[in-house]
Order: C-alpha cells, then sequence, then structure tokens
C-alpha cells in the first residue's frame, strides 16, 4: 500500500477499492470466460484426438490446472515486481500465445501438443485467479470479503461468454473441429489488456525498492499457522472437488446420449452458478462469518452429490453442476478471505502464491483422476468421492473453532 493511501480515510479508501475492484471484475469477465473454453472442450478435445483408449481423455484438462498451480508463484512473484496492471497484461499475453497454440495442436491433430497448450492457458489462469487477491489490496478489513466478491462477480459474464464462444464458433475452421473456439478466445485475453490500462492510478505501477526488500517473514512461519493451514485445506477440498465433479460431467453427459450442447449449456449453468451468489457472498460473510459461509458451502457440495446419485437424466446432471457452482463460491470466497488474514501486506505475494500452488497442484491431480475415475468406475463413485473429502473439510473448520484459533496473527 502506499503512502498516499495510508493518509485517506476509512471511506475514500473503501472508494478507490471499489474503483479497483470494478476493473478487476471486468478483467475476470474477459480472462474468466478462457477456463470455461478449456474446461468444456479439454475432455471433448482429448477425446477426439485420441485414437482408441480414452482413458486420458481429461489429461488436456490436467494440463490445464498444472499450469494454474505453476504459474501460481511466478504470477505473484511478477506481480511484486512490476506491479498489478504490468503483471496483468503480461499474463493476457501468455493467454493469448496459449490459445494460439491450442488451436494449433488441433490442426495438427496432436494430443500432447494441445495438453501443452493448455497448460500455457493455465499458467495465464495463474495471472486471473490474482484478480481476487488484487481486490483485497485496497479497502478497510470489513470491506475485503466484499470487494473479493465483487470481483468473482465478473465471472458471471464469463460463464457466458465461455461458453457462448464454444458454441457459436467451434467449427468456425470448419472441416477441423473446436479450433475456432480457442482462436477466438484470443480476442478476450486483448481486450483486457485495454481495460486494465485503466487501473487507478493510485495503484503503484511498480514497487518501490524498499516495498521489494522487505518480504516479512519466511514463507514455512506464515503456512504453520493454524488458520493459513484451515483455510488452505478448505479451499483446495472445494475446488478440488469442483474440479473432480465438473470435469467429469461433459463427459458423462456424452456417455448417456446427451449432445455436446447440452453439455456445454450444463457447464455454464455451473460456472453461473459458481458466481452468480458473489452478489451477496461477501455481505453473508459479513453478517455470519467467514467459518459459517465455508461450512455452508461445503454442504451444499453433499447436497451436489446426492442429487448427481439421483439419476442420470438431463436435469439430474444440470441440478448437480448448480449446486456444485454454488457450493464452490460459498466455500472458495470463505477461505479466500481466511487466507488473507493470515499474511502482512509485505508477505502478501508469497503467501499468495504458496496458497494457489498448494490449491491448483491439487486441482489438477484431481482433473486426471476424474477422467481414469469415469472410466474405470463410472459417474456415481465420481459422486461418492465426494464425501470424504468434503468431511475433511468440515472437521479442518470445526477444529479451529472449537480451539479458538478463529483469527489469524496478522492481518493483510
Amino acid at each position: 500500500m502506499t503512502q498516499a493511501a495510508i493518509t485517506l480515510t476509512p471511506q475514500e479508501e473503501n472508494a478507490v477499492a471499489r474503483k479497483n475492484a470494478a476493473l478487476y471484475a471486468a478483467c475476470q469477465s474477459l480472462n474468466g470466460a478462457a477456463a470455461p473454453i478449456n474446461i468444456a472442450l479439454g475432455g471433448i478435445v482429448g477425446s477426439y484426438l485420441l485414437a482408441a483408449d480414452k482413458s486420458l481423455a481429461t489429461a488436456p484438462v490436467t494440463g490445464f490446472n498444472l499450469g494454474v498451480a505453476l504459474g501460481a508463484l511466478p504470477a505473484a512473484m511478477i506481480m511484486r515486481r512490476i506491479g498489478r496492471r504490468y503483471g496483468f497484461m503480461s499474463g493476457a499475453v501468455i493467454g493469448i500465445f496459449g490459445l494460439l497454440f491450442s488451436a494449433t495442436a488441433i490442426w495438427m491433430h496432436s494430443f500432447v501438443m494441445f495438453c501443452v497448450g493448455l497448460m500455457l492457458n493455465g499458467m495465464a489462469g495463474a495471472f486471473t485467479q490474482q484478480y481476487r487477491f488484487a481486490a483485497a489490496d485496497r479497502g478497510t478489513p470489513d470491506f475485503k470479503a466484499k470487494a473479493i466478491s465483487w470481483v468473482l462477480v465478473g465471472g458471471i459474464a464469463a460463464a457466458v461468454i465461455g461458453p457462448q464462444v464454444v458454441i457459436w464458433t467451434k467449427d468456425l475452421l470448419s472441416p477441423i473441429p473446436f479450433a475456432g473456439a480457442f482462436l477466438t478466445g484470443t480476442l478476450l485475453f486483448a481486450a483486457s489488456i485495454v481495460v486494465m490500462s485503466f487501473l487507478d492510478p493510485s495503484v503503484p505501477v511498480k514497487p518501490k525498492a524498499g516495498e521489494i526488500r522487505d518480504t516479512g517473514r519466511p514463507l514455512p512461519e506464515i503456512m504453520m499457522q493454524p488458520r493459513f493451514i484451515v483455510a488452505v485445506v478448505c479451499g483446495t477440498a472445494s475446488y478440488a472437488l469442483m474440479s473432480f465433479v465438473m470435469t467429469a460431467a461433459p463427459l458423462a453427459m456424452l456417455g448417456c446420449g446427451f449432445s455436446q450442447t447440452d453439455s456445454t449449456l450444463g457447464i455454464q449453468w455451473h460456472v453461473l452458478a459458481m458466481f452468480g451468489p458473489s452478489f451477496f457472498t461477501g455481505n453473508l460473510i459479513t453478517r455470519f462469518g467467514k467459518e459459517t459461509i465455508v461450512a455452508t458451502g461445503l454442504i451444499v457440495l453433499l447436497a451436489c452429490a446426492f442429487v448427481a446419485l439421483m439419476g442420470v437424466e438431463l436435469m439430474h446432471f444440470w441440478g448437480s453442476l448448480i449446486l456444485l457452482g454454488i457450493g464452490w463460491n460459498f466455500a472458495f470466497i470463505g477461505a479466500t478471505s481466511m487466507v488473507t488474514e493470515t499474511y502482512t501486506p509485505a508477505e502478501k505475494n508469497k503467501a499468495q502464491g504458496a496458497n494457489d500452488f498448494i490449491l491448483f497442484g491439487t486441482v489438477a491431480l484431481a482433473s486426471l483422476m476424474s477422467g481414469l475415475t469415469l472410466n474405470h468406475f463410472g459417474w456415481n463413485v465420481i459422486n461418492m468421492i465426494v464425501f470424504p473429502v468434503v468431511g475433511i473439510g468440515l472437521i479442518a473448520l470445526g477444529w479451529l473453532v472449537l480451539h479458538g484459533k478463529s483469527r489469524g496473527k496478522t492481518a493483510a
């Protein structure tokens, strides 16, 4: 935070945070739309490119999530060195290159190359994940959860834009299927570069030298805080389950006789449910507390599994995907808000990077296991695995609350 920001009144500080959050939300709606493109088509294109054994059909989605994990720490460090504005622009450039590479891979009918392309897209996604933390750079402590929530509202537009890009442009380069959607996606990243050029001037373009040297406590000390551990466990559990179920859902729907449009619209409803509650999630956190909202989200994830196990009609798939999105929203925003209470401003980049590395490393594994589990054990087993993972999150959260460790050592 700059010296000028320290002298602002709480009202003025929150006004700056609102303006910044609006720009981040706009970029979230553009860059975030790349994720539904990758998720909706990753497994389908993987299956198309594989000749016989389809067990690794979801490997491209794993590549995407692995890219997010591998890009988490570098993205955070780049932000620290060159500032949010140019950091986010750099991520957009990576996204443009990754989508072009993915389209080329489909044209060359190369499964391995397509996996690499989605990994590059995931690295761009690591920068997109920083929008939620960037929103918490400014504003009073009570306002940070709202700012994070507002940025994720941009995901509502992403939920519409991404799937519609798939539906309308997947045959743009016919007879080469799907490549047109990846090519069109480059325009989204290009537009975000323009939006980010308007970032509030009170946000430094480059941190001062003294701020770079001041890195706070060692990372292991930050990560050993009980609140950090539980926040990461709950955030990782909710995101990994979301990826695990969502990655398998399009293939399961196709296997049950539904069309690609049905599966793509299912992902659209899911992503809408992921970000739609963000209009009020921040207010719910302020009223009921972070732990309560995280627990609620985990319980909704259980409801998602119950609905999925009730049948394989379209309403079961879409209903479970909607509940999956809502549960993720509550659990993930609440857990992210908990993480922001465990570090000082000087420690934020490494703490955020470590959180996202653990988070998306697990998510990458979940997406890989999703395809293998679906192929060998079926859709029901996918959903049965939700129960023990949610149980781990609830136990960790209950331990934190019962032991009176509901606050971190430091505040962002």
